[in-house]
């Protein structure tokens, strides 16, 4: 609504100064058409221009500008020489305009690997530093990043990049119903994160190259940003890894606070169904932690003491082994 209002004003002015030009010329009518004409015209130019990100802007006038003082920098040299005034004149207006083009052209090819513009750059003290954490598919989707996050276990800004954005919304309108489900659920949660005021998420309007695929644009952005990625995709974890970008990975941060179990350790555990090898039977710790125990079928359905034999560490997660204590065993 604002911006319609400022192109309603502009077309406004225009018109307005149009018509007074056309005064001076005697002719105030032309001039209003005129400048309700430029006006027209200026907006269109302006919405077509909606594309263009600010960055790649900023990229393309850094360019411009080191096109321009290149192109000075070589005409002062060439004015040393007696070629006379018309073919300085003349070398003067081709190299600019040549090293102008070149410039803006480069910058805004290689837009990507300029780390202090707009708007990367960040004014901040030399001393302090604000980490930017970047938010994946995976680790909006699981929902623990909330409240890892508001428990002060993360520190720093939560960014969502546009293209993360743009996948959660094709998972919500895919035809299959587990991807519509999570990504329903991506978007619901990360609503709730945006309207929740102890947490600090920004969405990121990007340009990277969009014919790389979404884990890609991750690892730039992060490049360029000099950010973490929060995640729970095992793969992308250590891609980035390999790459020298910090990883939260939330799958990992699960298992690493699951209490340590030793052999030996005696246990209290809720037996829930029998186990594939005779005799066993299967249970759960409060952790999620699944515990095997050999010699007690007969015990599936009731709370038992149970002893570690060993723990099998997985990709999965952890597994524990234990037999039936000698104590007497709870109903």
């Amino acid at each position: 609504m604002t911006l319609l209002f400022i192109r309603i004003l502009f077309f406004i002015l225009s018109s307005i100064i149009g018509y007074y030009l056309g005064s001076f010329l005697n002719n105030p009518i032309l001039g209003t058409e005129l400048g309700c004409l430029s006006g027209l015209v200026l907006i269109f130019i302006e919405q077509k221009l909606r594309s263009v990100s600010v960055r790649g802007l900023s990229s393309m006038v850094f360019g411009l500008v080191l096109g321009l003082v290149i192109a000075k920098l070589l005409c002062d040299i060439l004015a040393l020489l007696p070629l006379g005034e018309f073919v300085h004149s003349s070398l003067r207006v081709i190299l600019t305009v040549i090293f102008s083009y070149l410039g803006a052209v480069m910058a805004l090819r290689g837009k990507d690997e300029f780390n202090l513009i707009i708007p990367y750059i960040r004014f901040r003290r030399q001393d302090v530093r604000e980490t930017v954490i970047l938010l994946d598919t995976s680790a909006i989707i699981d929902g623990r990043v909330s409240d890892i996050y508001k428990n002060n276990f993360l520190a720093g800004r939560l960014v969502v990049p546009r293209f993360v954005l743009d996948e959660l919304q094709k998972l919500s309108d895919s035809a299959d119903d587990l991807k519509r489900q999570r990504g329903r659920r991506g978007m619901d949660i990360l609503k709730q994160m945006q309207d929740d005021p102890k947490m600090d998420v920004h969405i990121h309007e990007d340009d990277l190259d969009r014919t790389l695929n979404v884990d890609a644009r991750l690892i730039e952005l992060a490049k360029l940003m000099e950010a973490n990625i929060c995640t729970t995709d095992y793969n992308l974890s250590q891609v980035a890894s390999l790459q020298g970008i910090p990883v939260l990975n939330i799958s990992e941060l699960a298992h690493a606070v699951k209490p340590v179990i030793r052999s030996n350790e005696e246990l209290e555990v809720e037996l829930i169904r029998k186990g594939k090898e005779p005799r066993q039977a299967i249970g759960y710790l409060e952790d999620g932690t699944m515990i095997v125990v050999s010699d007690a079928e007969h015990r599936v359905g009731h709370k038992v003491h149970a002893v570690v034999t060993s723990v099998l560490q997985t990709h999965a997660g952890k597994m524990i082994f234990a037999r039936m204590s000698s104590g007497a065993s709870p109903s």
